[in-house]
């Protein structure tokens, strides 16, 4: 294929990935809107005002990082295993798979798709944030790079998650077994300094914290991990999924059983 054939490909499946989140917008975008503004008024305001400070800062400006961040995540990693899914088991990716379409085409579709949906719930999760605080930027190409990182990184996990399910529950177990607890456990409502040491050092393990952490520095300029280490982190996980998806996609894997 050209390069103007393959950007035709990949504008289409971007568009096509758009249209379908936006055509059932009361599905995909407001929910997790709702779901953010309960934690704001239940954690940031009715708690919040209870707990006081953490990190130097009261308990909703701390826990609005988190939240948009935990937005991001679950949007986009959930746009990207159930649109995938759903063609693989209707089986029309067999006919994007017989044509000339690069594979790395398919995947980057799928994924910018995820990250357009993240990103727009997570504007519109700040957005709702501002009735409850007052955001500063600290540190902007942070801010902006670690989102846009972290939409790659769980679009990405959403496509390895689609490419192995072979039912609908198939495509539940991750979310709720393993995105879920790590997200909770990522730092979203506390800071690892409040935990002994030796949980502190599990802690170290979740990659979420880092992901949530950096977003946290660049909002309010405090972090609990070095955030250099959460780049490196972010972009070792894209390049080790990319390359994994890309491997299952040449071969094949549960697409033409």
């Amino acid at each position: 294929m050209t390069l103007q054939e393959q950007w035709i490909a990949l504008s289409t499946i971007i568009r096509k990935e758009i249209v379908r989140f936006m055509r059932i917008w009361v599905q995909t975008l407001i929910p997790p809107v709702i779901t953010v503004t309960l934690y704001f008024v239940i954690f940031g305001k009715l708690i919040g005002s209870r707990i006081g400070e953490m990190g130097g800062f009261s308990y909703v400006e701390f826990v609005v990082p988190g939240l948009i961040m935990m937005s991001i995540i679950t949007n986009s990693y959930g746009n990207v295993v159930s649109s995938f899914f759903s063609v693989k088991f209707q089986k029309s990716i067999e006919e994007v798979l017989v044509s000339p379409t690069p594979n790395y085409i398919i995947l980057f579709g799928y994924v910018f798709g995820g990250v357009i949906r993240g990103l727009l719930v997570g504007i519109i999760v700040t957005a709702v944030s501002l009735f409850f605080t007052t955001l500063t930027i600290n540190n902007l190409p942070v801010t902006i790079g670690i989102v846009i990182l972290t939409a790659i990184v769980f679009s990405l996990a959403g496509f390895f998650n689609a490419l192995f399910a072979r039912n609908f529950d198939d495509i539940s177990i991750i979310p709720t077994f393993v995105l879920t607890p790590l997200t909770y456990l990522g730092g979203v409502f506390y800071s690892i300094k409040l935990l002994p040491e030796f949980w502190q050092g599990v802690s170290q393990l979740n990659p979420v914290l880092y992901m949530v952490n950096a977003f946290r520095y660049g909002i309010l300029g405090t972090s609990d991990i070095n955030v250099t280490s959460a780049f490196i982190g972010v972009m070792v996980f894209i390049v080790i999924l990319s390359s994994a998806c890309l491997y299952l996609l040449s071969h094949g894997t549960r697409l033409r059983s």
